[in-house]
């Protein structure tokens, strides 16, 4: 069901996650500039990828294909996107070593469940010019399962298991993102024993900056 594009070539092969929703083009951004082979993972009912099953939209489900697609691809760092942030938390405190270095962008749930999120306000909320809201709209055409499956569910049921955890991890929240609130971020970091957190008012607006981050961050 997961099906994954590589670009690059030598080490480090760094596996890359996307958020709910994300066009292929967003899947691609974190990718941009990174050393090594990245890894770009598209999770089902997401741009070519099949159809999820019914119950699919479980953060230890998504937590368990990401791992076999890194065994596959012998992936030693990670980048979550939302989401996908979410399932390397869960991976994590399943496998605290999985990975040399992980970064989570936008981190949206952690050890408590967030609201039912209504499609619409999910497609238009963060804002954009009309033909980006057109494609968001046509993605989440495919994602009611995960709309209605993934409220109630958090990446991990407390977040002290996370203490385990001593791998560098990255953690960049943003400030005026109604989608992934900054205290999440913060939350996120502080249950990280190894962690930095960098706080920016919105990813979309400060993609350099993340960039050069996630850049600095991979080659360690």
């Amino acid at each position: 069901m997961v099906r994954y594009r590589s670009y690059g070539s030598g080490t480090p092969v760094t596996l890359i996650g996307h958020g709910l929703g994300a066009t292929p083009g967003e899947a691609r951004l974190p990718a941009s500039g990174l050393p090594g082979t990245r890894v770009v993972v598209t999770l089902p009912s997401h741009g070519d990828a099949p159809d999820a099953p019914a119950g699919y939209w479980d953060y230890r489900r998504i937590a368990a294909d990401l791992r076999a697609v890194a065994r596959e691809v012998g992936a030693t760092r990670a980048v979550g996107v939302s989401l996908t942030s979410g399932a390397l938390l869960s991976l994590l405190a399943d496998e605290p070593d999985a990975f040399d270095r992980v970064a989570l962008l936008l981190p949206a749930v952690l050890d408590e469940p967030r609201a039912l999120l209504a499609r619409e306000y999910a497609i238009t909320v963060i804002g954009g010019p009309p033909e980006y809201l057109a494609e968001r709209r046509a993605a989440f055409r495919r994602l009611d399962g995960a709309l209605a499956e993934l409220p109630g569910r958090t990446p991990v049921p407390d977040r002290s298991v996370l203490g385990a955890v001593t791998v560098p991890v990255l953690v960049v929240g943003a400030t005026e993102d109604p989608l992934h609130p900054e205290h999440v971020a913060k939350e996120t970091a502080a249950a990280l024993p190894n962690s930095r957190l960098e706080l920016v008012p919105s990813w979309l607006t400060r993609r350099s900056e993340v960039r050069g981050w996630l850049g600095d961050f991979l080659r360690g």
